[in-house]
């Protein structure tokens, strides 16, 4: 009975430190691969505007502003 129980407590202890030392690497990757997946989805979603020509600089300048006084 010794015996199983030592081994018993072995194997849980040995799970608590791989799954203390392996969730943190899975959760960023399931983080990462849900930003990936939420991106992809949102682009598909909305249309990208195209952008429009840019307006011609004005090449000279017009008259002072006249004072209303």
């Amino acid at each position: 009975m010794a015996a199983a129980s030592f081994v018993m407590s072995g194997a849980m202890v040995a799970g608590a430190v791989v799954a203390y030392i392996r969730v943190p690497s899975m959760a960023k990757k399931y983080v990462s691969d849900m930003k990936l997946e939420l991106t992809k989805t949102i682009l598909d979603a909305v249309p990208v505007p195209e952008m429009p020509e840019m307006p011609k600089l004005p090449t000279e300048t017009g008259p002072a502003i006249t004072s209303p006084f």
